[in-house]
């Protein structure tokens, strides 16, 4: 698990496994959010066993998968609710860790400058400078 941090409430990585959840426990996560579908790959674990593992360890799950549709309202407005509706850091996962920068990038527009985002985003080693349009006030 290769963990990055976007700030104090956010991390992200590639895909997880079942095992990873302690270890996220451990790390002070109170909440997993699954950006990836099921059935991407092979070797991949179901989103339901990711699941089982974060409520056996006390971890709020939240399945907010961004595949081949793309992007919209509805997902972004998702993984707001979930941030915003955690009392505490939130570890997001799907393939690489983009699609869940992505999501929380949209998720924080008109909340802060935009250059902050895409900094922060920058900083996790992920880009998100295509965004600026869509992320409001710079």
């Amino acid at each position: 698990m290769d963990l990055k941090r976007i700030n104090d409430h956010v991390s992200v990585s590639g895909q997880i496994q079942p095992e990873d959840v302690a270890t996220l426990k451990d790390l002070g996560f109170v909440a997993i959010v699954n950006n990836r579908p099921d059935g991407e790959s092979p070797d991949q674990p179901e989103g339901a066993e990711i699941e089982a593992a974060a409520k056996a360890a006390g971890l709020a799950y939240h399945a907010i998968p961004l595949g081949r549709e793309g992007v919209n309202p509805e997902l972004v407005a998702n993984t707001k609710a979930v941030l915003e509706g955690s009392n505490g850091p939130v570890f997001c996962y799907c393939r690489s860790g983009t699609r869940s920068t992505t999501l929380w990038a949209l998720s924080q527009a008109g909340e802060a400058p935009a250059e902050e985002i895409i900094s922060q985003a920058a900083e996790a080693g992920y880009d998100m400078s295509h965004l600026a349009g869509y992320l409001g006030r710079t």
